[in-house]
């Protein structure tokens, strides 16, 4: 029987218990940053999925589950719900992609979107040198600047954020209406 992990495990304690044991690796990232970069083995079940289908998911398994991001706070928002549908057995992997990736973890690597703090950052950066430069010529437009400074301070204060929420919608984020069972049986099949 595979022994239980911490609620947050690190890359270095990830990698040693997946040398023969049986753990599934359930990355919450969007479509377009899990093909850019993945570990290999993880499949892909976007925070939006697990949102939306929360109070469907039962597991039919006995599997340690191992949640993955970028940094851990999507992961940690998936634990938290998944844990409120009355599942057990859940660790999210403490950093993310990029601790694993800075411990020399293999990633799978294709071609796909932006990590969605670089979509942010860019977002966020056009929407203000927009308001900038436009304030020359009409002075209200400043307020733009201001309201995504407001935005972003609301997002580091709450460790939430509604950009990353809006631009996870966006196209090249999201998977085929048709992946969504076949992701979520990844999460739950037995």
């Amino acid at each position: 029987m595979t022994p239980s992990l911490p609620a947050h495990v690190d890359p270095a304690r990830l990698r040693e218990s997946l040398d023969g044991e049986r753990i599934r690796l359930i990355d919450v990232r969007t479509p377009g940053e899990f093909s850019a970069a993945h570990i290999p083995g993880s499949h892909n079940v976007p925070l939006d999925l697990v949102q939306e289908h929360r109070d469907e998911l039962t597991a039919r398994h006995e599997d340690p589950v191992v949640l993955v991001c970028a940094s851990g706070n999507r992961a940690d928002q998936a634990r938290a719900l998944l844990e409120s549908a009355g599942w057990n057995r859940i660790s999210v992997l403490r950093g993310g992609i990029a601790a694993w990736e800075n411990e020399n973890g293999e990633l799978s690597r294709g071609r796909g979107a932006w990590a969605m703090e670089r979509q942010v950052r860019l977002t966020a950066g056009l929407l203000v040198l927009t308001g900038v430069l436009a304030s020359t010529r009409y002075e209200k437009t400043k307020w733009l600047a201001g309201f995504v400074g407001g935005g972003l301070t609301f997002a580091a204060i709450t460790d939430t954020c509604a950009m990353a929420r809006v631009l996870s919608l966006l196209p090249h984020n999201r998977a085929p209406r048709s992946n969504s069972r076949a992701q979520l049986a990844s999460l739950t099949r037995g």
